[in-house]
């Protein structure tokens, strides 16, 4: 690779190749080492003083391994440019940051498609891969409902649920995103080929697996995590007492994501497990659109009564150093409303810190606090 960020990324790619390296022990690297390309040249002695690598991981990366490693990246470059293909290592300004901000989130995404995956409103619909009649419809419904927010539909490209869902977006006009269990060469089902092909002009296909993985039944669960990180919320349209859907909803009620269930007919074994999600106060009943724009606080009023109003302009005089840098991230997130979470990485200032900012700017009458842990200029 000749240029620096080729490099780069071919070191960030490398990084993620090896066996026992995973997400969180990648991020630990480049922590410690300020980059891939030196955390891939650092000696053993070294290696061995950051929390979590022992001596079999410090030979993995220091031995042939490193060398495997970096030929396999340079062929995955090749293949992806080649194929059009993204990889977005999560340092990168184009990964998604609602999912970098999932403590699990992979350190590589495959991408290939057209939607921004920072889109201002995102929604995963999932459910059982024995759909009825009656989910098919209601995610048909749901998704209209929701078609003026032009909202970017995730969910797995599986049978039942998740297939109606990215159906239903492309027939709306929407883009959708299916995240696989797989690597981007090895579609699943292969019976999907042509919505799959369809959304990579209308939405994209995501994984965070290499390039030849098969459909392996531990990927799925992975899989998942991914689905519910890139939303702002889950809605379970049908699912029974077991399987991938409740995962998804759990994990992201975990991420403090919104969910919620769609309930079916009485003595309905496909809506079981949406009926225990309601019960068990794990997701918020849906009953109609209305249900997901007051939980999800989507404006509906900024599709459909005209351009949003100019944004405000502060003068940096008025405010301390952090307060102005807070309300600068405000005022560049879509809707002029961002989480927690979100505020504080962007911002680069501890959660507990930006929290006292938040109530005092709050106070002062120039943001507004709103349902789950939102924030937005007043």
């Amino acid at each position: 690779m000749s240029s620096l960020l080729d490099d780069t990324l071919l070191h960030e790619v490398a990084l993620t190749l090896f066996p026992n390296v995973g997400p969180q022990l990648t991020r630990q690297l480049m922590s410690y080492a300020g980059s891939a390309r030196n955390a891939l040249h650092l000696p053993s002695g070294k290696l061995l003083r950051i929390p979590g690598v022992g001596p079999a991981t410090a030979g993995i990366l220091t031995g042939k391994s490193r060398t495997e490693a970096l030929n396999q990246a340079e062929a995955a470059l090749r293949r992806a440019e080649k194929e059009g293909v993204q990889l977005l290592f999560y340092t990168s300004k184009a990964f998604p940051a609602r999912l970098k901000l999932v403590p699990d989130a992979p350190a590589l995404l495959y991408y290939q498609g057209t939607a921004d995956l920072n889109y201002p409103k995102t929604l995963a619909l999932v459910g059982t891969r024995q759909a009825t009649d009656y989910g098919r419809e209601q995610t048909e419904r749901l998704i209209k409902g929701v078609a003026a927010h032009r909202p970017l539909i995730v969910s797995g490209l599986a049978y039942g649920i998740d297939i109606a869902a990215h159906r239903a977006a492309l027939q709306e006009g929407l883009e959708t995103v299916g995240v696989m269990a797989t690597g981007l060469d090895v579609l699943y089902p292969a019976v999907h080929r042509k919505t799959a092909e369809k959304m990579l002009t209308q939405g994209g296909l995501l994984t965070e697996f290499p390039f030849g993985t098969p459909p392996d039944k531990y990927n799925f669960p992975s899989r998942n995590r991914i689905i519910a990180g890139l939303s702002d919320g889950t809605v379970v349209v049908e699912a029974a007492k077991k399987g991938g859907a409740l995962i998804t909803a759990d994990l992201a009620q975990g991420y403090d994501r919104d969910v919620l269930a769609v309930p079916g007919p009485l003595g309905s074994a496909a809506s079981e497990g949406c009926h225990e999600l309601i019960k068990s106060n794990k997701a918020a009943l849906y009953s109609e659109p209305r249900d997901i724009e007051q939980l999800l606080n989507w404006d509906l009023a900024l599709h459909l009564h005209g351009r949003p109003k100019a944004p405000k302009t502060f003068d940096p005089l008025d405010f301390t150093v952090d307060e102005f840098g807070l309300l600068t991230v405000l005022q560049a997130a879509p809707n002029r409303e961002e989480h927690l979470d979100a505020l504080a990485w962007k911002a680069q200032l501890p959660v507990h810190l930006v929290a006292g900012i938040l109530l005092s700017l709050e106070f002062g009458g120039v943001i507004k606090a709103l349902p789950g842990k939102r924030f937005a200029l007043v």
